[in-house]
């Protein structure tokens, strides 16, 4: 039965082999198909790939643009002149902040009146003094700042014992010499570029300049007495350096109108000028007592007079060992270097008050006052001496 069977199995056999065969190469067609769709895919891909940098650039980033860079550095132009944004404003950040100087716009508000009056009486014409705005700056940024040509008034506030900067332009300066000249009304100030300061504009610009020093010490003085004295004038921005240039220093912009001319002028001071008073003005008021209430301490003060206090009668005092107090018996008498008529002290607490001749009055025990605190506070240094 085996030997017939055999041959079925070979067919078998072969029939199976056929099968397996016929199947692997339909795979093989399969993964052929398989393989040629994903290089399609990815030929796809990188034709897309390629149409994205032909229009937008690069693929791994976009380029910024000129307006987006100085937006992100802070210097767009579109910003607020009083604002700071970007890189800009991160390095600036150091600044302090003249809001923090509350009382410098009350100082100042007062100059600006007393200005008034005293350039309308220094010209005899119509002047207005206005205060454009106060801010923080870094001394060696406003000394590239200024426009040239102009004259720079070097400063000494002798109380503080350092100095500021005073700045008037070229517009003011011109507007000042043609008014105590002579000059016409209603007719603009010539300005006349490329030649330096005339000696007789330079005086009358350092009388200016002194009027204006004059008006300051006024302002300052219901805050703290100081006088301001001139010390020297300069044309060049480079001669006028009181301070290192990165230092924060406070400017004080102030605009001077003449009918249809004037000018800028410019205060500047290093907050290492202002450092003496920088306690006075942190107030936000004139006068202002951070924490007191003077209410309040002349009640305190009424009513400590009034106090009870007990006093204790002190007759002498002897020093002893611990021992010979532990070893007290009844009836031990213990002997003072004090007589009846040596003075007693009477103590509150620990603190002598007052000292006199012991007495009776009446029922009671009576101390005649003869010496105060202060006498007794005075022999007992005088005992500390001698000892």
């Amino acid at each position: 039965m085996a030997d017939e069977d055999e041959p079925v199995d070979e067919e078998a056999m072969l029939a199976e082999w056929e099968a397996m065969a016929e199947e692997g190469e339909a795979d093989a067609e399969n993964s052929g198909d398989d393989e040629q769709m994903a290089a399609e895919w990815e030929a796809m891909a990188d034709s897309d790939a390629s149409e994205e940098e032909d229009e937008d650039g690069p693929s791994s980033g976009r380029v910024l643009d000129q307006d987006e860079i100085d937006s992100l550095l802070g210097f767009d132009g579109d910003a607020d002149a009083g604002e700071m944004t970007g890189i800009h404003a991160l390095i600036n950040s150091a600044l302090v902040s003249y809001e923090r100087l509350p009382m410098l716009d009350i100082i100042f508000d007062r100059m600006v009146r007393m200005m008034s009056t005293s350039l309308r009486n220094f010209t005899s014409d119509n002047i207005e003094v206005s205060l454009d705005n106060i801010t923080s700056v870094r001394f060696g940024d406003y000394l590239n700042s200024i426009p040239l040509p102009a004259m720079l008034g070097v400063f000494r506030a002798e109380e503080w014992d350092n100095y500021g900067l005073m700045t008037i332009d070229s517009s003011l300066i011109y507007s000042i010499v043609d008014v105590l000249l002579g000059g016409r009304r209603g007719t603009a100030a010539m300005r006349i570029e490329g030649r330096p300061y005339t000696t007789i504009e330079q005086t009358l610009v350092e009388r200016m300049i002194s009027v204006v020093l004059k008006d300051m010490c006024g302002a300052f003085e219901p805050l703290s007495p100081v006088n301001f004295t001139f010390d020297r004038l300069e044309t060049n921005p480079r001669f006028a350096t009181i301070a290192r240039p990165p230092n924060a220093a406070v400017l004080i912009k102030l605009r001077v109108d003449m009918e249809d001319r004037g000018g800028r002028l410019e205060v500047l001071f290093p907050y290492a000028t202002l450092e003496p008073v920088r306690e006075l003005l942190l107030q936000r008021f004139m006068g202002e007592k951070f924490g007191r209430d003077t209410i309040w301490e002349t009640h305190l003060a009424t009513e400590l007079w009034r106090a009870d206090v007990d006093l204790s009668a002190i007759m002498d005092e002897v020093s002893m060992s611990l021992g010979d107090v532990m070893n007290f018996e009844v009836g031990q008498t213990i002997l003072f270097n004090k007589t009846p008529k040596d003075e007693v002290v009477l103590k509150c607490g620990d603190v002598p008050m007052v000292s006199g001749a012991i007495g009776r009055s009446g029922q009671h025990v009576a101390v005649m006052v003869r010496h105060t605190a202060d006498r007794l506070a005075i022999e007992d240094e005088n005992m500390a001496g001698v000892s």
